[in-house]
C-alpha cells in the first residue's frame, strides 16, 4: 500500500521531520537534488546541454541544487532564475550563493530554445494561484519547445489537491517527486502533464508520515497477497457462492460476463439468475454456471418464492447489469434490498432503478440519507460517473471537477462502499479513499465494468470483507487490463481479453 498526499499533508511531513526529528531541511533538498539527476542519468543525460528553470521558493532552491551538483560532474549546465531575487526563499539565497562561488551561470532572461534538457523548478506543491505574467511566458515557452523536460517534485503550475493547471502548467516528460506521490500526480488530467513519475525516498522518517493519516492510497502487486488463500482441503464450497442477477431479454453478455469473470477470480460456485429468454446461450457458453430464470412477462407467488431461496443460497449478491428498468426488474431489486443479509454489489442499472427509488421518496433527509436507508449494510455501489450523476441528482461537471470531494458524500455518517468507475476509480469508504492506479484506456469498452462486478463478487465469497475486496478487485481488474493490453493493445481489446488475462495476474500470486 502507498500513501498518497495533498499539499497541506506533505507539508505537515516536511514540517514534522525538520522541525520535531531534527533532519535539517538542506539535508532532504541535497537528496531531493540527488534523485533528480541519478533519475536523469537513468534515461541517458550525458552531453545535452541542461536550463534549471527555477522559481523563488524551495522548489527553485532544489533546481539550483541539481544545477549545482550536475556542473560539479563536468555536465553543461545554467540557471534561469524567474522572478524578484530579493524575495527568494532562505534555502534559495543560500543555493545561488554556493552557485555563484562555484562560478555556475545564472541568468533572468535566455534562450530557453538553445537548452536539450529542461529541470523545471519554478513552483513546488505549494502554488494556490493561477500563474501569470513572466511565469506563464516561460512556461509556454518551455510547452512549445522540443526539450525533454523534469519536473522537480510536481509539474510548476499543477495543483497538487486538485489535479488540475492554475490556468497553465509544465508539460512533463518525467515528474521526480519526493517522499509520497501526491494527488495532482494521479488524477487526471494532473497524471497527463506529469509524464512518468518517479517517487524517491529521500529520508522523511515514518513517524512524520504517520503524523497526517492520510486516507488517500493506492495498492502495487506486492498488496497481492491480500488475495484469499487457497486452501488444500477444500470443495467448490469452500470458495463461496456468487449469484449474479443480470441480463435480460436481448441482453445476455452483462450476465455471462460477470459470472464468468467470478468463476476465474476464484469463486467456487456462482449461479446467474436472468431472463428465461438466456438460457440457451448461458448454458451453451458458460455450463459451469447454475442457472435460474424466471419469465419477465409472467411475475408469480412462485417465482417470489424461489427467488427468495435463491438471496437466501448466496454469500455475495450481484444485481444490475443489463437487468434493464422493467417492473420485474425493479421487483427483483426491491426483493434483493429488502432480503439481502450478505454484501450486495449494485452495478449499472440496478444503480439507475435505485435513483428511481430514492426520485420516489418524499422526506426532509438528504438524497445521500435516502439512498442509504433503502441499502443492506455492506453493499457496494459501482456506478460510473453518469450514473452517479443521476443518483445524486447532480450535475456530471460537478462530479468530474470534485471526485474527492464526491467521494466524501458518497460515504459521509454511513457504512456505504462506492467504486466511482473513471479512468482513475476512487474506492471510498467511510475512513479510506482508494485511488486506483492500474488499468488502461483499452479497457473502455462494453462488458468491462461486468468483470469488475464479478471479481468484486469472487473475493467477498471468498472471505475477504466488502471494502477490501472492493479496492483489491479494482486494482486485480486494472492488471489484468494491462497484461490484456500487452497480448491485444489498446485498439482491440475486448472485456474477454481482460477475463482471460487474469489468469496470469492471479496465477502469479498462487
Amino acid at each position: 500500500m502507498k500513501t498518497i498526499v495533498n499539499s497541506a499533508q506533505m507539508k505537515a511531513v516536511d514540517d514534522y521531520t525538520v522541525e520535531k526529528v531534527g533532519i535539517p531541511a538542506i539535508v532532504l533538498m541535497e537528496r531531493a537534488a540527488l534523485s533528480v539527476i541519478d533519475e536523469m542519468k537513468k534515461h541517458g543525460v550525458t552531453k545535452e546541454k541542461i536550463l534549471a528553470v527555477c522559481g523563488i521558493g524551495n522548489n527553485g532552491a532544489d533546481g539550483v541544487a541539481a544545477a549545482r551538483i550536475l556542473y560539479l560532474q563536468s555536465y553543461t549546465v545554467a540557471i534561469l532564475l524567474v522572478g524578484d531575487e530579493d524575495k527568494a526563499s532562505p534555502l534559495l539565497k543560500q543555493q545561488l550563493l554556493i552557485a555563484r562561488n562555484l562560478g555556475i551561470s545564472i541568468y533572468n532572461n535566455i534562450a530557453i530554445t538553445e537548452y536539450t534538457i529542461i529541470i523545471d523548478a519554478i513552483f513546488g506543491i505549494g502554488l494556490s494561484r493561477n500563474i501569470s505574467g513572466i511565469y506563464k511566458e516561460i512556461i509556454e515557452e518551455i510547452n512549445a519547445g522540443s526539450h525533454t523536460v523534469y519536473s522537480v517534485d510536481i509539474p510548476s503550475g499543477l495543483s497538487a489537491d486538485t489535479a488540475k493547471p492554475m490556468d497553465i502548467a509544465i508539460k512533463a516528460d518525467y515528474t521526480i517527486t519526493f517522499g509520497l506521490n501526491k494527488i495532482g500526480l494521479i488524477l487526471y488530467p494532473g497524471c497527463e502533464y506529469a509524464g512518468n513519475v518517479i517517487v524517491e525516498e529521500i529520508g522523511f522518517p515514518e513517524i512524520a508520515v504517520n503524523q497526517v493519516n492520510s486516507p488517500y492510497f493506492s495498492y502495487d502487486t506486492n498488496d497481492l497477497n491480500k488475495l484469499p488463500k487457497r486452501l488444500n482441503y477444500s470443495n467448490k464450497g469452500t470458495f463461496g457462492k456468487v449469484l449474479v442477477i443480470a441480463g435480460s431479454v436481448n441482453i445476455s453478455g452483462a450476465c455471462y460476463f460477470s459470472a464468468k469473470a467470478a468463476y476465474r477470480a476464484g469463486s467456487g460456485l456462482v449461479k446467474v439468475m436472468t431472463a428465461e429468454e438466456n438460457r440457451i446461450i448461458i448454458q451453451s457458453q458458460l455450463p459451469e454456471a447454475l442457472l435460474y430464470t424466471y419469465k419477465s412477462d409472467n411475475w408469480d407467488d412462485c417465482t417470489e418464492e424461489q427467488i427468495l431461496k435463491e438471496i437466501e443460497w448466496a454469500k455475495v449478491i450481484v444485481i444490475g447489469p443489463g437487468i434493464g428498468m422493467s417492473n420485474t426488474s425493479g421487483r427483483l431489486l426491491d426483493l434483493v434490498l429488502e432480503h439481502a443479509k450478505v454484501p450486495v454489489i449494485l452495478d449499472a442499472d440496478g444503480i439507475n432503478l435505485l435513483s428511481e427509488k430514492v426520485n420516489s421518496m418524499h422526506n426532509d433527509n438528504s438524497r445521500i440519507e435516502n439512498i442509504v436507508s433503502i441499502l443492506p449494510k455492506q453493499t457496494i455501489l459501482t456506478p460510473h460517473l453518469k450514473e452517479l450523476s443521476v443518483l445524486l441528482d447532480m450535475p456530471l461537471d460537478t462530479i468530474i471537477n470534485n471526485l474527492l470531494g464526491i467521494a466524501d458524500i458518497c460515504t459521509c455518517k454511513n457504512d456505504l462502499i462506492t467504486v466511482l468507475k473513471d479512468a482513475r476509480t476512487i474506492v471510498a469508504n467511510k475512513k479510506e479513499r482508494y485511488i486506483n492506479i492500474s488499468g488502461n484506456n483499452g479497457m473502455s469498452t462494453g462488458g468491462s465494468g461486468d468483470v469488475l462486478t464479478g471479481i468484486i463478487a469472487a473475493f467477498i465469497a471468498q472471505g475477504l470483507e466488502a471494502k477490501e475486496a472492493a479496492k483489491l478487485g479494482v486494482y486485480t481488474h486494472g492488471l489484468a487490463g494491462d497484461k490484456a493490453r500487452e497480448l491485444k493493445g489498446s485498439y482491440c481489446l475486448i472485456a474477454s481479453d481482460i477475463i482471460d488475462a487474469l489468469a496470469q495476474v492471479l496465477n502469479n500470486n498462487d
